[in-house]
């Protein structure tokens, strides 16, 4: 009997704490992020292509200490609609998250894209897996200067579109939308998808750039290739339509002049491979083991089922 019951605590004290761990760091959880325009996370992650060989991309990468490889998981949970208050000015990119930091960096040559004021544009919001929730699009103000930490101030109080429960169509979540009529040069497109089927708010930062006010193109632009089309995954559509509305362009003082920082523009798919395996945030079943940690750890709770067992 004391040699079952020494087996018995052993095997509890070797197999606890991997249970723990495992357990405690839950389902792996990746949805999304824009495409076209594309993100920052999205142009800088390995599925960007050429643009990871971009001067902002590497700069990204070094102040972040690693590469973007989960770019589908800039989320952060229980905001609630308190965006303002809960994410620090200068980190609006990377949602307040320190593994997203290098998102942050304040420069004007960001892998961009081309775009005209007053048209109609079509979001792709690249995602792994389908939530229910509203995007809300935003618009830097005239006079965005992109060498200065992004803040809340240079965004209007207003998004100038949202979308409720879009569709998600081969791998993607499509927004269409009009844009303000009163922005030239380069300016910030600032997503936030809010879930309710979740508890977990997305934040990303798309780089976008108008004509300059003069009726030119403004600085240079080499185009880049565009991030390479991956397999689709298996598409799974929300139970709603999307509900569409465009508010009125934010009015604010005149431009200031573009940066003649050279821009690089890109076009990206609309779908990418996703980082990691994904379910949903609000499941509260409990997570699939996986890896050879998770593998040890059901041996291992197997061993003491065994054990309890022989004891009785």
């Amino acid at each position: 009997m004391t040699a079952h019951r020494t087996a018995t605590a052993a095997a509890v004290a070797v197999a606890a704490p991997l249970l723990l761990m495992t357990w405690a760091a839950g389902p792996a959880q990746a949805h999304g992020a824009p495409t076209d325009p594309v993100s920052r996370v999205v142009a800088c992650s390995p599925e960007g292509g050429s643009n990871t060989a971009t001067a902002a991309c590497k700069a990204a990468i070094a102040a972040n200490g690693a590469p973007f490889t989960a770019w589908d998981n800039l989320r952060v949970a229980g905001v609630a609609g308190r965006d303002r208050r809960l994410i620090p000015d200068g980190q609006l990119c990377s949602g307040g998250l320190p593994a997203y930091k290098g998102l942050n960096l304040a420069r004007a040559d960001w892998p961009s894209t081309r775009m005209t004021p007053g048209a109609t544009f079509t979001l792709s919001y690249s995602s792994t897996i389908p939530h229910t929730g509203t995007f809300k699009l935003y618009l830097s103000k005239p006079g965005y200067d992109p060498t200065k930490p992004l803040k809340w101030s240079d965004l209007p109080t207003k998004p100038f579109a949202t979308a409720t429960d879009p569709a998600l169509v081969n791998g993607a979540y499509r927004i269409k939308a009009t844009l303000p009529s009163d922005r030239t040069g380069r300016q910030m497109l600032y997503t936030i998808w809010q879930n309710t089927s979740t508890t977990d708010t997305y934040y990303s930062c798309s780089d976008v750039v108008f004509p300059s006010a003069s009726g030119g193109g403004g600085a240079a632009a080499p185009t880049t290739s565009s991030p390479a089309r991956a397999t689709a995954t298996a598409t799974r559509k929300a139970p709603q339509s999307p509900r569409t509305t465009t508010a009125p362009a934010d009015r604010s003082p005149s431009p200031a002049p573009e940066s003649s920082a050279a821009t690089t523009v890109v076009t990206a798919p609309d779908h990418l491979t996703p980082a990691a395996d994904t379910s949903s945030g609000s499941s509260n079943t409990l997570p699939l083991v996986a890896g050879a940690g998770g593998a040890a750890a059901l041996l291992l709770t197997a061993g003491v089922a065994i054990t309890l067992r022989r004891r009785r």
